[in-house]
Order: C-alpha cells, then sequence, then structure tokens
C-alpha cells in the first residue's frame, strides 16, 4: 500500500504525465460534435514530446507506455464518455458500478497506444527509425483494437479528418491510412522544434502526389437523381419495446409516411416496426401493397425472430417495388430480398458469458440482446431498381465489413440506427461522422435515418449535409443525385496502405542495423 501512495504521489508530480492526459482528453475535440480537427495534430504532437523520440532502451520503453496510456486514458475516458450515458440511464446499474466499467473500459482501450509507443521506443534507435516503428505499430495496433473481442474501432485518428480539407485522402487509403497521415504530420511538426524540416517537407510531397491521385478518380455524378424520403419517428426508448406501445409506433410510422408516397425510396430507421416480422405480416402486407400502388420502395428495420431455428436477426426488408417493373405488392415473410446484421454490438445484442452475466445487473439483461449474426457478406438491397448497401447500427463503424459488401453497381449508402441510448451526447454525432467517412471512402451518397438522429442524407462528391432536427417526430425530403466509378479503396481495401507499412517495418530494421 506504501508503495502504490509513493507511486501515485511521483505519478502526481510528473508534468509529461499531466500533459499526456491533457493532450487526450483535448484530443476528443477534434471529433464531431466540435469538429476541431488540427487539435489532432497538437495533441499527438504533445504525446510525442512527453515519450521523447530520441530516447530507447527498456526503461524509456517503460515510460512511453506509461505516457501513452495515459494519454489513451485522457482520449477515450472523454471522447466515449457517452457510453457511460446508456449505462447509467438503462443499465440499472448504482453509480459507482457504472463509472468502474466505463474505467476498465477506457482503461482496456488505452492499453493500445501504450502498446504502440512501447513497441516504438525498444525498437527505435534515432528520430527517423522512430517515426518508420511508430507507423507500423499504430497501424497494427490500430487494426487489433478493431478486431479483438469482436473490435471497437471507434475514435481512430483519421475520423478527425472526416470534414477536414484532408478529407480528400478517404477514397484514396481511407480512413486506415488517414490515420498514419495525421501521426507523420505530428511528427513533422514535432520535428519542427529541432529545426529539422525534412518530415515536413516528405509531408508536403506525400499529401502532393495523394490529391493529384485522388483528382484522377473515376467516380462522379450520374445523370439520374432520385427523390428520398426518410422517417424518423422519435419514439422514447422505455417504449420501443413495449408489447402495449407496438400498434402507436406502427401508426406513427404509417402516418408520417401517408403524405410522402410520392417518392422513389422511403426509409425507415433501425427496428422502426417493433413487432416480430413473423407476427405483423398484415401490416407489412398493407404497407408492400401500398408502396407499390405508388411506385416506390420503402426500406424499414424489424426483428425477425424465426420459431422454427430459434435464430433472432436483426433485420432490414424492402417492402413496394424491388425492381422497376414491379406491379403489384407481392410482401412474403423471408425473401431473399432482405439484410441481417452481421456486426452484433456486445452487451446490447449478445451477451459474452451470458449465463454469468445477466443475473447480475439489467445492463447484462436488455431487451433485443440475443440476436444472431447474418452472413458477413450479403447481397445489397433492391429497391425500386436500385443497389442499396446496407449496414445497420454499430456496423458503419467496421469500413472492411461494408467495403466486402460494396459492388460497382452499388447506388446508396444506406445505415439505420437506433442512437436513443446515448440521450443529448456526443455519441451520435460520432456516429454520423463515421458514416459519412464510409460514404467518402466508397463514394457514394449516404443516407443514414435514425429513431431520434442524426438523420440525414450526405454528398461525398459535393462534401454536403442535410439533416433534420435530433429529437424529433420529422420527416425529411431531398433529392439523390447518384454516382459511378469506384473508388480507389474500394477496389484495392486497405492493402496498399499494409504494403507501406510492411516497407516502413523494413526500413526500420535498416536504419537500426546500419547504427
Amino acid at each position: 500500500m506504501k508503495k502504490l501512495l509513493t507511486n501515485l504521489s511521483l505519478l502526481a508530480k510528473d508534468k509529461k504525465a499531466w500533459l499526456a492526459l491533457i493532450a487526450g482528453l483535448f484530443l476528443t475535440l477534434s471529433y464531431a460534435p466540435f469538429n476541431l480537427w488540427y487539435i489532432a495534430f497538437i495533441s499527438l504532437g504533445a504525446l510525442l514530446y512527453c515519450i521523447n523520440p530520441l530516447a530507447s532502451g527498456k526503461a524509456a520503453a517503460k515510460q512511453s507506455a506509461k505516457y501513452g496510456f495515459i494519454f489513451g486514458l485522457g482520449w477515450f475516458g472523454a471522447g466515449i464518455s457517452w457510453v457511460h450515458v446508456s449505462i447509467a440511464t438503462f443499465g440499472g446499474m448504482p453509480l459507482i458500478a457504472s463509472i468502474s466499467l466505463m474505467v476498465l473500459l477506457c482503461a482496456y482501450l488505452a492499453l493500445y497506444p501504450a502498446l504502440a509507443v512501447w513497441l516504438t521506443t525498444r525498437l527505435a534507435n534515432g528520430p527517423y527509425s522512430f517515426i518508420c516503428w511508430l507507423l507500423a505499430t499504430v497501424a497494427i495496433t490500430e487494426y487489433l483494437r478493431g478486431t479483438l473481442l469482436t473490435g471497437f474501432p471507434w475514435l481512430s485518428f483519421g475520423y478527425t479528418q472526416t470534414d477536414s480539407p484532408l478529407n480528400f485522402l478517404a477514397p484514396v487509403i481511407s480512413e486506415f491510412g488517414i490515420t498514419l497521415i495525421c501521426v507523420f504530420i505530428a511528427f513533422s511538426l514535432y520535428r519542427l522544434i529541432s529545426k529539422d524540416i525534412k518530415p515536413l517537407i516528405i509531408s508536403v510531397v506525400i499529401l502532393t502526389g495523394l490529391y493529384f491521385i485522388a483528382n484522377s478518380s473515376p467516380t462522379k455524378y450520374q445523370d439520374k437523381t432520385i427523390k428520398t424520403v426518410l422517417v424518423q419517428g422519435n419514439i422514447k426508448q422505455h417504449l420501443r419495446f413495449e408489447p402495449s406501445e407496438f400498434w402507436n409506433t406502427m401508426s406513427k410510422y404509417q402516418d408520417m409516411t401517408r403524405l410522402h408516397w410520392n417518392a422513389d425510396l422511403i426509409v425507415w430507421p433501425e427496428a422502426a416496426v417493433p413487432e416480430l416480422e413473423a407476427l405483423a405480416t398484415d401490416y407489412l402486407t398493407g404497407l408492400d401493397s401500398a408502396a407499390t400502388f405508388n411506385n416506390t420502395a420503402l426500406i424499414t428495420g424489424i426483428v425477425d425472430y424465426q420459431y422454427d431455428t430459434r435464430n433472432i436477426f436483426n433485420t432490414l426488408i424492402v417492402l413496394g417495388k424491388k425492381e422497376l417493373e414491379d406491379s403489384e405488392g407481392h410482401y412474403q415473410y423471408l425473401a431473399k430480398n432482405r439484410y441481417q446484421k452481421h456486426q452484433l454490438l456486445p452487451i446490447g445484442e449478445f451477451v459474452p458469458f451470458q449465463e454469468l452475466l445477466r443475473p447480475i445487473a439489467p445492463l447484462f439483461d436488455l431487451p433485443m440482446s440475443s440476436f444472431t449474426r447474418g452472413d458477413e457478406v450479403q447481397n445489397n438491397l433492391r429497391a425500386n431498381g436500385l443497389n442499396i448497401l446496407p449496414a445497420i447500427c454499430y456496423e458503419i463503424a467496421f469500413s472492411e465489413l461494408v467495403r466486402g459488401n460494396y459492388r460497382s453497381d452499388s447506388d446508396i449508402l444506406f445505415t439505420v440506427s437506433n442512437d436513443a441510448w446515448f440521450g443529448d451526447s456526443h455519441g451520435p454525432h460520432q456516429h454520423m461522422q463515421i458514416a459519412r467517412m464510409r460514404a467518402l471512402e466508397l463514394q457514394r451518397p449516404l443516407i443514414r435515418v435514425t429513431n431520434n438522429g442524426i438523420s440525414a442524407i450526405y454528398d461525398p462528391i459535393a462534401k454536403s449535409q442535410l439533416a433534420m432536427p435530433q429529437f424529433k417526430a420529422d420527416v425529411l425530403e431531398a433529392n439523390i443525385t447518384l454516382i459511378k466509378g469506384d473508388s480507389i479503396y474500394s477496389q484495392y481495401g486497405n492493402l496498399p496502405v499494409w504494403v507501406v507499412v510492411i516497407l516502413l517495418s523494413a526500413a526500420g530494421v535498416i536504419i537500426r542495423f546500419k547504427k
């Protein structure tokens, strides 16, 4: 105990520890809704100052890991503080327990930047060796963060640039590549303190080259515009899965849509129809007939519980016209033109070790927390002759999952969600920012519709967004110009970035042995 108190006392007097913590906390301002994208470079530069790229050896590596961990605590502690809103409001846990869970989550996520800077300091032996290894280790640890234990690829550095002048990089090197660009620019600015301008010159050369590559992209507008209607029901979270409220919710969405059947495509949010699909056949048949009669298609979220297999899927279905030549309603339960969510949200949609955890607290026994995973690769939805690339809620954060379902003839990137879990926090804004990045990467118009916001249309060529207010039942009508052509990222994924990472690792080894 005495040793622990001594260590805490020393940590409290460590100015670099405080700087690392503050740098991590302020990094949150780079993300939505604040969008101060340039702070990302300042925060990363402050971290570099703390770990000192000129230091090496076991002792220096241990110090670097400490500062990386503290930076991570600030980064995720402030950045995903919205998770606590969900735990505290709907989790049914005492305050001390919910705070403890948040601390554990942030500490786990902070291990990744700690590992990156520890490995870098152990392997490097000079500033140029340092940046080669840092870029390689950041790439590896960020990949692991988005993969291990089902992954949590939230708040990557690249998302800070979604609305910055650097967003032209997204169709070429994706958010993953932009993350490495952020690290390199921060290193370049840090080296200016030592009057070393070489990294900055290299940054300018790289960005210039990528700019010309981005401008040669074959993606461009089609001569086709569609009219779209987004319906945001704003159903209170505690009423969404109350059986007594099912008909009220279904009637509300139907009534809000009634005056807007003159669109090419109508979209409702995740689980907008709260009744199980097998029990809502009459309702869905009526909607299907109305949509077909009005020469349109309607996509809605719904829960599909299959009684024979006892599988339950978070699903998107298409009602009305699937093909342009459709002339009559023909809804069929379990028709193939559907999408079943693959990347499930831990605790919210499945509970690991559920026999142990479910009895502990309501947080681990939420309604609809026993979903089955859909296939990783699925067909695009067909709606009124359009190919719709779908993603449900949390899935939009998994770039390679979304890209895996992309096809050259995909017309629209479509994502649904229910962010009512997170109240009036910055979580929904970050979620929308992530969705915009997917649209930039794939160069397809984005439609995002949610229960209570943020519901919006985003054009990745014009880089313009049209949104409706949060926390309000509302309808948004918008014309969307379709886009054709494949971005570099849609064709090759992150392969070019990984090739660069391998070359950087090789360069790090060569520099080390030369010395």
